[in-house]
């Protein structure tokens, strides 16, 4: 599917019910109160937005994991996290590697036992429970992942493949400059309202646990906002209903993550590149060429959002294998 399809194909009319009185119903709606283990969880998740501050992406994740493993405890005969075991979250751990259909990577049991480990640490600080059950149990080990990224031929490639003075292509080539200008997230571009530009030498971005962090704005990124902004934004927002949104769909609504997706995916098929390119591709080139042309890389982790350096020094890594390859290729005593 391009991305003008997912913005501009209407959603299918569902069949309503027939006119007149709905006929009575068979079975009465159920009232059974909620399980231990389902308040327990509605009362962590609850905690992490409201007392944490969590975003939705991130609360909704927790859900989903702890829906996984609360199916799972289900399925072994436990309703309450009390029966709960250390075994327990071992076997379950196990059983997301080797079960039959669509089992999971290291990376992704990890991410659902960081889940899993959150919840029962919030049981035994809320004396639901008297021991944390999967303090114990470890993640798989995940293999050494360095960041994708591409290279400035390649990112100057897929911007010009946005170039042109359509609605679209002036939307498409302001969001793919901000991305790379700024190393957003890609949830923090399409959330950006107008007003978040600063003066266009500035954004304020919205990150994780609602931080607020000011980044600076390249020349390249100001043009094409400001072309965005002044012949482009103001058709598209004829077309819906009134939002604050920075990026507008065709239809005049807030760009979604998986439109932006798709709009950098369409770009980098006209660019010619054979490579996976995402809207992350874009914010790990931004942080390597951020250290690759001597920026510190604490400078970096500002910009970033990162809440640990830790985090920002991977992609120190990154560069030192560049530079490593560079030095193998040109040095006459490398090899």
């Amino acid at each position: 599917m391009s991305a003008e399809q997912a913005e501009s194909e209407p959603q299918a009319d569902l069949p309503g019910p027939p006119p007149g009185p709905a006929p009575p119903s068979s079975a009465p709606p159920s009232s059974a109160p909620p399980s231990p283990m389902q308040r327990a969880v509605q009362n962590y998740l609850r905690h992490v937005t409201v007392e944490r501050g969590l975003s939705t992406n991130t609360v909704a994740a927790y859900r989903r994991d702890l829906a996984l493993y609360t199916l799972w405890l289900a399925g072994e005969g436990i309703d309450d996290p009390s029966g709960v075991t250390g075994n327990h979250v071992g076997a379950f751990v196990q059983h997301l590697g080797t079960r039959e259909v669509e089992p999971l990577k290291a990376s992704s049991i990890a991410r659902v036992l960081s889940s899993v480990r959150g919840w029962h640490r919030f049981l035994l600080e809320e004396g639901q429970t008297e021991t944390d059950v999967a303090h114990e149990t470890k993640p798989p080990k995940l293999g050494s992942r360095l960041p994708k990224a591409i290279s400035i031929e390649q990112v100057e490639a897929l911007l010009d493949a946005t170039r042109g003075d359509e609605v679209q292509q002036l939307r498409d080539c302001a969001l793919l400059e901000l991305l790379y200008a700024t190393g957003a997230r890609v949830s923090e571009a399409v959330n950006l309202n107008v007003d978040d530009v600063i003066d266009q030498e500035v954004v304020r971005l919205l990150g994780k646990g609602g931080k607020q962090r000011i980044v600076p704005v390249g020349s390249f990124a100001r043009a094409a906002l400001d072309a965005y902004l002044v012949r482009a934004r103001p058709q598209l927002s004829l077309r819906g209903t009134a939002t604050p949104a920075l990026f507008l769909g065709l239809r005049g609504q807030r760009v979604s993550r998986q439109n932006a997706w798709l709009i950098i995916r369409a770009a980098a098929a006209r660019a010619g590149l054979d490579i996976e390119v995402s809207p992350h591709t874009l914010r790990h080139s931004f942080a390597t060429h951020l250290l690759a042309g001597g920026a510190d890389v604490r400078v970096v982790q500002e910009l970033l959002g990162h809440s640990s350096v830790a985090t920002t020094q991977i992609y120190t890594l990154v560069t030192a294998d560049t530079l490593r390859d560079m030095y193998t290729s040109a040095h006459p005593r490398a090899r």
